[in-house]
């Protein structure tokens, strides 16, 4: 198993909630139906999300002898608490603007409590490491790609999910490398991928298709046609991204296998440095 970096995992205390107030129903590009929905559905699901992998890590905190990984637990932990309120704050938002985040919201928190009765902890840590590599490398897809960015559609949103993207980067080989620190095996971890991406792809399938139908503006047969097009022609749904997501079956696999250090200094100078975009929103660090 590759080391664990030396660089520690900065928690950024945000506050987005203010400027997410402008945000406007159909915020997606050109006012894009299926990208506002996806983005809103995503958000949704991400604050219990968070704080499943939350418990799940920190489950084996005191099994952790590398003093390093052992920073990078707490830098990890830190980092998914900011952002499961940060998107609390987003789905407010979107629920004043007729979004089903509340329903999608309670279902998440049903399902991840469920999880957490019905899986062992190590089973759960290694469902925390396969998302982990979803959140991964779409952050990353975000962080490489214009058109990426673009699907975003207004400024605000995207500013949100730059900050997540960039912090899901940085600690995404912590759940796993715990994973591997406490004697996970190969086959728990491929097997419970593949689950996952099932679950994964069709849950949040099912989450956009009940927020369309609760949208007048997606009975619109030539809007949402138009908008079905533009999905299949986006990065997000490209054989490149599929292959990426996919190599976590890869035998020997690690996280770190892809290397996003100059992406991340990049990012981390746009959004923090002497001149960030994001200065204004961050309220502290840790």
């Amino acid at each position: 198993m590759p080391p664990a970096t030396a660089s520690p995992i900065q928690t950024r205390r945000m506050s987005f909630e203010a400027s997410l107030q402008e945000v406007p129903r159909h915020f997606g590009p050109d006012g894009d139906l299926l990208s506002s929905h996806i983005a809103a559905c995503l958000s949704a699901v991400f604050p219990d999300g968070e704080d499943f992998f939350v418990r799940s890590v920190r489950h084996f905190r005191g099994d952790i002898t590398d003093p390093v990984l052992k920073q990078e637990v707490s830098g990890f932990i830190g980092q998914e608490a900011i952002h499961g309120r940060e998107h609390r704050a987003f789905n407010r938002r979107l629920s004043q603007l007729g979004y089903p985040t509340r329903f999608l919201e309670r279902f998440t928190e049903r399902l991840l409590a469920a999880a957490d009765r019905v899986l062992s902890p190590k089973a759960r840590l290694a469902a925390t490491a396969a998302l982990e590599h979803y959140t991964a490398t779409l952050a990353e897809q975000l962080l490489r790609d214009e058109d990426t960015r673009a699907l975003f559609g207004h400024d605000k949103v995207r500013e949100l999910f730059l900050w997540h993207a960039l912090e899901e980067s940085e600690h995404k080989t912590v759940a796993f490398d715990v994973y591997r620190a406490v004697g996970g095996t190969e086959r728990m971890r491929r097997v419970v991928m593949d689950v996952i991406t099932a679950g994964f792809i069709g849950g949040v399938a099912l989450a956009v298709g009940l927020s369309l139908l609760g949208d007048r503006a997606a009975r619109n047969p030539v809007r949402l046609v138009r908008s079905v097009k533009r999905l299949s022609k986006s990065p997000i749904v490209s054989r490149e991204l599929w292959r990426e997501l996919r190599s976590y079956n890869r035998a020997g696999f690690h996280p770190s296998d892809r290397d996003a250090s100059e992406l991340l200094a990049t990012w981390r100078e746009e959004l923090f440095g002497a001149h960030g975009t994001l200065n204004d929103r961050l309220a502290g660090a840790a």
